[in-house]
């Protein structure tokens, strides 16, 4: 998709040097992915965090022995 956008040169400077991508286009493709992956995972997170597992380490024994 191709979109003009303003950015701040600093900014896009300083994301390429820490990112080690050569182009703007890099830089942003590579920070938008990495957004995406941590909010991707947060919610993932606050998901796992609202699941009532009663699992011990007896019982996680017991079912990696019964997937063998």
């Amino acid at each position: 998709m191709r979109t003009t956008i303003d950015l701040d040169d600093d900014l896009v400077r300083e994301a390429m040097d820490l990112l080690g991508a050569r182009t703007k286009r890099a830089a942003i493709q590579r920070s938008l992915e990495e957004l995406v992956r941590r909010k991707r995972r947060e919610r993932l997170r606050g998901k796992l965090g609202k699941l009532d597992l009663d699992l011990t380490l007896s019982n996680l024994d017991r079912m990696r022995q019964d997937e063998s």
